[in-house]
């Protein structure tokens, strides 16, 4: 190992052959190290262990209701762009209990809490995009406001540990560019990565990255590797599948023009299925359900994931807010790029697309943006 001090904020060339030491390392400090994953023909965040568990070789190709993977043969880890899944469901997941009682054993007549006899696990997030480290961000503002923070949240997004890594190879649904949180990562991780032909280039984002990295085997990064980077970084920001001009002007576009008719046209192909909010890494709709065992000795209170297009979700005494797929899916997008600014001061769209490969009726979101903020009255 070099004599040569690392600090946060450090470039620095990582070989690929020490990479699973780096993992090897983080699980010795009590992580779960979880990454992508080729399974049953798409890309699945799951446990990892090296190298060797990653989707080497894989692009995927993807367009409105259309997601493919496709081995390429190249030597690359991280050139194929994600599936549906998310990481939201690591600190955010499908389906938690919230609070627990049993019967009293002294006496069957009472009840008492249940205390869980678990403590969440500490996971380290390998291979985080860009544009999904910045949905994590913006969940981070849903579930950690200054006045009220979700201690189930709270609970097991302290203690993660990411690893991003720059997106070189955008796919045909991207548009992280046109959103500003890509494809090249700024803040909010512990390691970011940049993929060359025989190295990692690899950021110090915090303290904790630092001393994972401390004892690996790295060398300084030369310039010709850093403009290797660069210039990859540069060709991924001509190369998205999508965009979205001038975003930040949607929400007083869409906000003063909500019987836009293309809302009428996008509602003859909509199928409300939801698949929209449960690819999107920042939807965050929830409803909570209550679970009795057949035996009567135990009940538990859920969380689960909601969706603005389902029907009980709008479900208010008296009626339904949103009855028509029209008013629903208007809520949606009006939601994501402009009623989100005012809540949480960011746009709730990163532009990673999946909302547009996974729609069995092919909407495209970018492409309804853009005609929704033409159509918009003089």
């Amino acid at each position: 190992m070099p004599e040569i001090s690392l600090s946060v904020g450090a470039t620095v060339a990582l070989p690929k052959a020490e990479f699973d030491n780096l993992l090897e390392g983080l699980r010795g400090l009590g992580y779960e190290t979880v990454g992508p994953q080729v399974k049953d023909e798409a890309i699945v965040y799951e446990p990892i262990q090296g190298l060797a568990d990653l989707p080497k070789g894989y692009t995927s190709d993807q367009d409105a209701g259309k997601y493919r993977l496709v081995y390429a043969g190249h030597t690359n880890y991280f050139d194929v762009t994600p599936g549906a899944q998310s990481w939201k469901q690591y600190f955010f997941p499908p389906r938690a209990e919230m609070i627990a009682f049993k019967r009293d054993p002294e006496n069957s007549r009472r009840w008492v809490i249940d205390e869980p006899k678990t403590k969440y696990p500490l996971f380290a997030l390998v291979g985080v995009r860009p544009c999904e480290l910045a949905a994590i961000q913006v969940q981070d503002k849903v579930f950690l406001r200054e006045d009220l923070k979700d201690p189930f949240y709270r609970a097991r997004r302290q203690g993660a540990f990411i690893i991003a890594v720059n997106c070189l190879h955008p796919c045909g649904t991207c548009f992280c560019t046109s959103m500003e949180t890509g494809p090249e990562a700024e803040s909010g991780y512990d390691l970011c990565l940049t993929e060359l032909d025989d190295d990692f280039l690899v950021k110090v984002g915090s303290e904790a990255g630092r001393m994972a990295l401390a004892n690996q085997d790295w060398h300084p990064a030369a310039a010709f590797l850093l403009n290797q980077a660069r210039n990859g970084l540069e060709r991924a920001r001509q190369s998205m599948g999508r965009s979205i001009p001038n975003y930040r002007q949607l929400p007083d576009i869409l906000l003063n023009d909500m019987e836009n008719p293309r809302y009428d046209h996008i509602a003859k192909r909509c199928l409300s299925c939801a698949n929209c909010t449960q690819v999107c890494p920042t939807c965050f709709c929830w409803d909570t359900r209550e679970v009795n065992d057949l035996a009567g000795q135990r009940a538990s209170r859920e969380r689960v994931w909601d969706s603005c297009f389902n029907m009980e979700y709008s479900y208010v005494f008296g009626g339904n807010s949103r009855p028509l797929v029209r008013s629903r899916y208007r809520q949606w997008i009006t939601h994501k790029l402009a009623s989100w600014w005012k809540q949480y001061g960011v746009s709730g769209c990163v532009g990673c697309g999946r909302c547009i490969s996974w729609c069995p009726a092919a909407i495209d979101f970018a492409v309804e943006a853009v005609e929704l903020s033409k159509e918009v009255k003089s």
